[in-house]
């Protein structure tokens, strides 16, 4: 979790929010992003979402 909300950190520019639910509004579309468009090296080169998906079916 420390990781992810580090990149999280580096990766989206917060201070520019005005409100809350714009801040709210841009974590929600990172997260999205990360979990079903950013590829992990450690889940074997899957997204998130995609690997848990191989769990499941595995």
């Amino acid at each position: 979790m420390e990781s992810f909300f580090g990149h999280m950190k580096d990766e989206i520019d917060y201070r520019q929010c005005q409100t809350f639910d714009e801040l709210k509004q841009l974590v929600d579309e990172y997260i999205y992003e990360y979990n079903y468009h950013r590829y992990q090296w450690n889940l074997k080169k899957m997204t998130p979402a995609q690997y848990r998906s191989h769990l499941i079916a595995a």
